[in-house]
């Protein structure tokens, strides 16, 4: 199991409806709207790093309202 931090810019005023949005994804635990350079927190997890990957560019990315995103995935040192 890979899990990893998702931090995402949106467009103005649309940080709340991102969020709820996003916490609707499978494999998304938490997404909380933050402020900050970024305005929504998520965490994820997928089976794979690969699997992430099309979380985050197939189902996050194309949600309306996001303008971009960056993928932190954890690591256990």
């Amino acid at each position: 199991m890979v899990q990893a931090y998702v931090l995402v810019q949106t467009e103005a005023g649309r940080a709340a409806d991102v969020a709820r949005e996003i916490l609707a994804i499978d494999g998304v635990t938490q997404a909380e709207d933050v402020t900050g350079p970024y305005d929504v927190i998520v965490r994820a997890q997928a089976e794979d790093v690969d699997a992430l990957g099309r979380m985050v560019v197939a189902r996050i990315q194309r949600l309306d309202g996001i303008a971009r995103t960056l993928t932190c995935p954890i690591v256990n040192i």
